[in-house]
């Protein structure tokens, strides 16, 4: 069997529907979000299921919401592939909290919690320093860390070596872009986003999480977990604790987390949550790798049969 990955998406991955079939199907999966609702005070499965798209969207509903949604996944994969195992896991930004999960690190519990706050903590702080996100194509990082640095803005996400996200308050982004435009840049893409995450304007979502998981459990994890700051595994529970709440703040170092899988002899990664985000990510990182997708039955009965 050749090494495999379990990577999990972010926000922006959510959509209305998302978990509905799984739910229906399987009740280890229906019972996850049952267990969401009674934890959160709010019906979280109706807002996956039915929408509507604006409340679902809100930080502190998609943050939980796609957390569920990914577990539950990982459950139905786990329960219909019980022999398959995983060398390591990862995930993009929200979706580091779902690996964490994964490897047994945090309670379910306890992550729904985590990131229901998170997401109101990153929204306060993008309602206090309003900010934006502009997506660059086809242009190198080393370049694009320049140009931050003269623009005064900052590098959300090292997503591909053809895709790197930069972040920070709009007339930052405006000059960014003018800069960009005058290297003869072609594809820069504003992001429907609500502020700028992964950038320092986040500082006070930052400081608020911290406090929020001081006591939480953290444990040994039972596969390796690559941190989105370092692109690394993470080491102790101590440092993990640090390393979630820099993560706000700091850069999502995604190429880095793939090539460090690729390095480590895995060949091949299951994607388990809403959309198909990393997976096309992973491809350009890794053009070997072999990819699995898990969002709904039809995607799952798939992976279930080509997973080898």
């Amino acid at each position: 069997m050749s090494k495999l990955a379990i990577v999990f998406p972010g926000q922006g991955a959510q959509a209305v529907g998302m978990g509905k079939d799984l739910a229906a199907a399987v009740p280890e999966c229906n019972e996850l979000f049952q267990r969401a609702n009674a934890v959160l005070g709010f019906d979280l499965a109706k807002l996956c299921f039915e929408g509507p798209i604006e409340e679902l969207t809100k930080s502190s509903v998609t943050q939980p919401a796609v957390f569920v949604v990914s577990m539950a996944c990982f459950k139905a994969l786990g329960i219909k592939r019980p022999d398959v195992q995983f060398a390591a896991t990862a995930g993009h930004s929200l979706g580091e909290w779902s690996a964490l999960c994964a490897a047994g690190v945090v309670s379910f519990e306890d992550a729904l919690k985590v990131l229901e706050a998170r997401g109101r903590f990153m929204q306060q702080a993008c309602e206090e320093n309003p900010g934006t996100m502009m997506a660059v194509m086809g242009q190198d990082a080393e370049t694009l860390r320049k140009v931050s640095a003269e623009c005064g803005v900052e590098v959300a996400n090292f997503n591909s070596p053809e895709q790197t996200v930069l972040t920070g308050r709009k007339e930052g982004i405006d000059k960014a872009e003018q800069a960009l435009k005058a290297m003869g840049v072609r594809k820069a893409i504003r992001l429907n986003v609500a502020g700028a995450f992964h950038s320092s304007l986040m500082a006070p979502a930052a400081r608020q999480l911290e406090q929020a998981i001081k006591d939480v459990s953290f444990s040994e994890p039972r596969m390796p977990v690559l941190s989105n700051v370092t692109g690394q595994p993470h080491t102790d529970p101590v440092a993990m604790k640090q390393l979630v709440v820099q993560q706000v703040t700091s850069s999502v170092q995604w190429v880095s987390c793939v090539n460090w899988m690729k390095n480590s002899g895995i060949s091949g990664y299951a994607e388990c949550g809403p959309g198909k985000v990393l997976t096309g990510l992973i491809k350009r990182i890794d053009k070997e790798a072999v990819l699995h997708n898990i969002q709904d039955l039809s995607s799952l009965e798939n992976a279930v049969k080509s997973l080898i």
